[in-house]
């Protein structure tokens, strides 16, 4: 279960005991996960009880309450605990995780994506900016990813390179902003918008990123909110737990790692469930050995993050 869908779970029992007669509230367009808090436990954790307290007129623990026995047997939830003063801190299922990384091993490139196209369009439209076209590209892509039909449109300017409606062509090659968007309006001409169209207009970015780097420059076009100002410098490249880019990047990177090495040692891995003293819960469990184990005396994890995170895994001796 992941926390879109835990999130549609919460609602649903905010739902059902609107149905039921035992909230007088307005059911709320979506409800919002988070990992628990101090003094909270379990995976996630809400406070939407204390959201619905007040329009409900019931203290905060009682609408807690309420929800509590709504969620408990659920699909994906094993447990539910009220803390604080109205906390829905929440456990899901151990085989939730499991379920879950088969499934993304199931669909591979194509996790998230929808079956079959909805038959819904949208236009998308932006100035030629280089971080509204990457907002763009990147609305365009989420929409396709649910079977929506999307078309692009890029302002030309002269000034900045938009010719023909298309992107600048380093925008492509070191952005990653697929080409071919579509063609867009002529720069100042009036155009009027049908339905379904939406125009992509975030705060500019100050100065070109493409310095940066595919990965650092989309992080520091996209990580700020629309309507703040994005900071294109070097301060995404530096290698530092502060980096919120770098922990990204380098947790991927250790996990890559990680994988190598088992495949070094003749390890596999497979989604499954784990007993408590860390055993695999079934046969053929969680690492699968081969008949022989005969490891390299060193094996190097090389990291395309710097020389500091590149350690040196040494592996004991092969058993007699």
């Amino acid at each position: 279960m992941t926390p879109v869908e835990l999130s549609r779970t919460v609602l649903g029992a905010v739902r059902r005991a609107v149905d039921d007669g035992v909230l007088a509230v307005a059911v709320p367009e979506r409800v919002k996960v988070t990992a628990p808090g101090p003094g909270g436990c379990g995976d996630y954790a809400t406070n939407i009880a204390l959201q619905l307290a007040r329009p409900a007129g019931e203290p905060p623990l009682h609408v807690a309450e309420i929800l509590r026995t709504r969620l408990v047997g659920r699909d994906g939830v094993r447990d539910v605990v009220v803390t604080g003063p109205g906390f829905l801190n929440i456990t899901l299922a151990d085989a939730a995780g499991v379920d879950l990384v088969a499934e993304i091993l199931r669909r591979g490139p194509r996790y998230g994506f929808v079956d079959q196209p909805g038959g819904e369009a949208v236009e998308l439209r932006a100035p030629c900016e280089v971080r509204a076209v990457v907002v763009m590209d990147v609305v365009a892509r989420l929409l396709r990813s649910q079977g929506v039909g999307v078309r692009t449109s890029i302002g030309v300017s002269t000034s900045t390179g938009c010719e023909g409606g298309l992107p600048v062509g380093e925008w492509v090659s070191v952005l990653g902003v697929q080409g071919g968007l579509g063609e867009g309006a002529a720069s100042g001409e009036a155009s009027s918008s049908p339905p379904g169209t939406v125009t992509i207009q975030p705060v500019p970015a100050p100065a070109s990123p493409l310095h940066l780097g595919r990965d650092a420059a989309r992080w520091a076009l996209l990580h700020p909110a629309a309507h703040d100002r994005p900071r294109i410098s070097d301060e995404h490249l530096v290698q530092r737990e502060g980096n919120p880019l770098f922990r990204v990047r380098y947790a991927h990177a250790r996990i890559r790692a990680v994988s190598r090495n088992a495949a070094d040692l003749g390890f596999r891995a497979e989604p499954g469930a784990v007993e408590p003293d860390g055993g695999p819960a079934r046969p053929g469990g969680t690492l699968t050995p081969p008949t022989t184990l005969t490891p390299p005396p060193t094996l190097t994890a090389s990291l395309p993050l710097g020389h500091a995170f590149q350690p040196t895994l040494t592996a004991p001796p092969p058993r007699p």
